[in-house]
């Protein structure tokens, strides 16, 4: 798939996965765990996104190996960030991945989070929105 074509069906992923989260009454207002994926077959080559993503200031899980349906495996690493659900925030980060794994020549798998319920009581103090951030790791 092309780099513009990629990117064009990541932004509109984006925004029905917002709209999903939202419609099913996930908390506008909240910080989200958002979790990009990368995959590849080659460790070594994970390994390296999953470093140059972590000097870019996101955290990174350790990295997993998955089987797929056909019997064969990948490696697989999660790129953590918290963002509000901000489209164009989320965008900036999609790109910015996807830029980074086309470099490493691994797969970048799109992006989730978790239902935020309105209701709940905040487990941790402090967590607001940074009217500032760009949505790019520095």
């Amino acid at each position: 798939m092309a780099y513009e074509e990629l990117l064009e069906e990541q932004r509109e992923e984006t925004r029905a996965i917002i709209e999903e989260l939202l419609e099913d009454g996930s908390d506008p207002d909240a910080l989200y765990t958002i979790e990009h994926h990368l995959s590849c077959d080659s460790f070594e080559a994970l390994e390296k996104a999953a470093v140059d993503a972590f000097k870019l200031g996101y955290e990174v899980t350790e990295p997993e190996e998955l089987e797929l349906e056909d019997g064969s495996t990948v490696m697989c690493v999660d790129i953590l960030s918290e963002l509000a659900l901000n489209p164009e925030l989320i965008d900036a980060q999609v790109e910015q991945l996807v830029n980074l794994a086309g470099k490493h020549n691994v797969d970048y798998d799109g992006w989730g989070t978790y239902f935020e319920d309105p209701d709940a009581e905040d487990e941790e103090e402090g967590d607001y929105i940074d009217e500032d951030d760009d949505g790019i790791r520095h």
